[in-house]
């Protein structure tokens, strides 16, 4: 719809229907609205585009805008439509037709939400935000391999990306933490490594203690690069990703399905989990926020209820 106010302001955006009477109902209610805000000085109304752009210069500092920046150049169907026309039925519907599961769904939700809910509260450009229903999420079991198969793959892997795995498997860093970790944050001395906070997920600093196979990685590394643990031998520059092709040919050597390289940082947390470490001090080796992101991998050692277990025996 193309709109010219009597002030010569120019509004163009997708009514989101194929009714010609209901396009016509809300062309008028908009231009309605428009004419108030010109002649009798009503409150302005605001676009969601407008919304989405603030949304993105306040929120700079967020790990994630350029998330947020993607999912915003993806709702199209949201270019110039009014605030007021966001209801929850517009919302939900227009949600449901994206080509995407449910839990990048919810994802998108979460956006249009967060951006609604500062427009009727911190902005003051919205009387109320509507309500959404996230779609219901199926609960992924957790994927880890035994330490017979992490060596198999350890074994099936180029010397670099060797070396990665098996520094991933005894630390639980995050795939980008490992690829760009570089010499000032190790202290082979000390046997401990830091993540600083602006290189973290939680965004917060976290300390890493080595054990000798760890050690033992980084030795082998050591000298290699002047500034870098792991860097591509060829570029000399830290590597920007795992290649696809090579990690899923070693993993058909290694007769393993259905293991990613974040699986990795799970195999870590289950391991240690089943040696008895305490949900809170995987949290803090970890970096997670919160206890409830680590409860997860709380069912792999039920051995403290084993005194409960046995209290049938009786029977």
């Amino acid at each position: 719809m193309n709109l010219t106010t009597q002030g010569g302001k120019r509004i163009r955006y997708s009514l989101n229907t194929q009714d010609k009477r209901q396009a016509q109902e809300l062309h008028d209610k908009i231009a309605h609205e428009q004419w108030r805000v010109e002649k009798l000085g009503d409150k302005p109304k605001y676009t969601w585009d407008e919304a989405a752009a603030r949304w993105i210069k306040e929120k700079q500092h967020k790990r994630s805008i350029n998330d947020d920046k993607t999912k915003i150049r993806r709702l199209a169907t949201l270019r110039g439509i009014p605030l007021e026309l966001l209801t929850r039925d517009f919302v939900m519907k227009m949600v449901a037709e994206l080509p995407c599961g449910d839990s990048t769904k919810n994802r998108y939700l979460t956006l249009i939400r967060s951006v609604l809910n500062k427009c009727s509260g911190e902005w003051e450009w919205l009387d109320k935000a509507p309500k959404f229903t996230l779609y219901r999420e199926p609960k992924k079991r957790i994927r880890f391999l035994t330490r017979e198969e992490a060596d198999r793959l350890i074994l099936s892997l180029p010397e670099l990306y060797a070396d990665l795995a098996e520094f991933s498997f005894m630390t639980g860093l995050r795939q980008t933490n490992v690829l760009h970790l570089a010499w000032s944050q190790i202290d082979l001395n000390r046997r401990i490594a830091w993540i600083h906070a602006d290189q973290s997920k939680s965004g917060r600093p976290i300390g890493v203690p080595l054990n000798n196979r760890a050690v033992s990685v980084l030795e082998r590394r050591f000298g290699a690069h002047k500034t870098f643990a792991f860097v591509n031998e060829r570029t000399q520059k830290p590597l920007n990703g795992i290649c696809s092709k090579t990690w899923k040919e070693a993993l058909q050597k290694a007769g393993l399905t259905d293991f990613r390289w974040h699986d990795i940082r799970h195999t870590w947390a289950s391991w240690l989990i089943q040696s008895g470490v305490p949900l809170m001090d995987l949290k803090e080796m970890g970096g997670w926020e919160s206890i409830e992101m680590v409860q997860k991998y709380a069912h792999l050692a039920p051995m403290h209820l084993h005194k409960n277990a046995v209290l049938l025996d009786a029977l």
